[in-house]
């Protein structure tokens, strides 16, 4: 039997937002791969108790800290990861944040913030990778989470949901710039996902509504599994995509429960 079919054994990688949630997740599921994990966070006791767990599965591990919406911050990251690792191969990147305002409501300043958390540090931390990626000569991949708020529109959360928009499209033209050094980069767009952050649940009725055909929220080890995918050989032709996670919602037709009410009435009567 193949242990290493995903290919991630001893593969040196940088987990940014690896402390809690979505990013812990996939820290610890690319160590049950084998994988050694340098792992970033904003709250630096988040990021050495998510690093313990880590090395508790038998590989290397270090604990990171900073602020990667700075960018000298975000690149100091990238080089205490390959000083770590000796090397980088594998980049993980979740770090995002909402805010919920009408657009007429938005100022200059949330705008300029949502971009920049969303979006425009994960071309930091990406052309930090690749440059080391293609240095090294040996290619590399690279997950980010997206959101379906850039996929529909974003009521409330325009700015969030142009950010992410924004990051499917760098996505894309990551894949293409980079591509002939064998680096792959691809996203992950979620969807209802109880994190720390967002705790919570959806009972069938609630679900029906709004269209989750799974009957439930997802869980922060959902996304992992699908970013881990994108970083591991079963991925090896895949670059430029942006999968959904989010229980069905995408496949729901949207009157779903309208019809299906009127079917019932039909029935009784």
């Amino acid at each position: 039997m193949d242990q290493n079919i995903l290919g991630l054994a001893g593969k040196p990688a940088l987990v940014i937002g690896g402390g809690f949630g979505i990013g812990k997740a996939s820290a610890l599921l690319l160590a049950r791969a084998g994988a050694n994990v340098a792992l970033a966070d904003v709250i630096e006791e988040r990021a050495q108790t998510a690093a313990k767990e880590v090395e508790a599965l038998g590989v290397r591990a270090l604990a990171l800290t900073g602020d990667v919406t700075d960018m000298k911050t975000a690149l100091r990251i990238v080089d205490e990861a390959v000083k770590f690792h000796g090397s980088l191969e594998v980049l993980i990147n979740m770090v995002g944040m909402a805010t919920w305002n009408e657009l007429m409501d938005i100022d200059e300043d949330v705008w300029e913030q949502q971009m920049l958390i969303n979006l425009r540090h994960h071309l930091y931390i990406g052309r930090a990778a690749a440059k080391q990626m293609i240095k090294q000569g040996s290619g590399g991949r690279m997950a980010f989470v997206a959101s379906v708020s850039g996929i529909y529109g974003a009521p409330l959360h325009g700015a969030y949901g142009a950010a992410k928009a924004g990051l499917m499209s760098l996505t894309r033209t990551m894949a293409n710039e980079w591509g002939r050094h064998q680096i792959r980069v691809n996203a992950v767009a979620p969807d209802v996902i109880s994190t720390p952050r967002h705790p919570g649940n959806m009972t069938p009725e609630q679900a029906q509504r709004e269209g989750v055909l799974l009957g439930r929220m997802g869980h922060p080890e959902e996304i992992a599994g699908a970013l881990v995918f994108f970083v591991s050989d079963l991925a090896s032709f895949v670059t430029g995509q942006t999968l959904i996670v989010d229980g069905g919602v995408h496949a729901a037709f949207p009157h779903f429960a309208g019809i299906q009410n009127a079917f019932q009435r039909s029935k009784q009567g």
